[in-house]
């Protein structure tokens, strides 16, 4: 994986688009204003998919996880989520965390197979009247 800069918004905002259903996908000023606050990291497989990582103290939240329609069920999305937790622990991360809208079956079998477990339900969290599931992964740093 290759580690996401500002200069890269544009691409990931379209792998974005085309990952997420109209309204929930987030525009290029919105990746380049994430990647540039403190902590925040991203990797890509462009123009294949990407991961953006939020890292504080000894936590790590996954902000987003984009694979682009014709690059799924391939293993990108499993080898992001890998690249995610061990670039988490070398900035000191011990515990990963992220949310999923419980109607996305394949993103919940996906992080289900990489060993987060619930932690937590946010009622109607999505504009679509979804519960958001927070999912929690604890690891070692290596």
């Amino acid at each position: 994986m290759i580690l996401a800069t500002p200069a890269d918004a544009g691409e990931l905002a379209m792998i974005h688009e085309a990952a997420f259903q109209p309204g929930g996908c987030w525009g290029a000023d919105a990746i380049r204003l994430m990647l540039d606050m403190p902590g925040t990291f991203g990797l890509h497989d462009l123009p294949n998919g990407f991961v953006l990582v939020r890292v504080a103290a000894d936590e790590a939240e996954i902000l987003t996880l984009a694979v682009s329609p014709g690059a799924r069920r391939r293993g990108l999305g499993t080898a992001l989520v890998v690249a995610a937790m061990a670039s988490a622990a070398v900035r000191g991360a011990r515990t990963m965390f992220l949310e999923v809208s419980e109607r996305n079956a394949p993103a919940r079998a996906l992080y289900e197979a990489a060993g987060f477990r619930m932690a937590g339900r946010r009622r109607a969290y999505y504009p679509d009247g979804a519960d958001a599931l927070v999912l929690r992964r604890e690891f070692i740093p290596s």
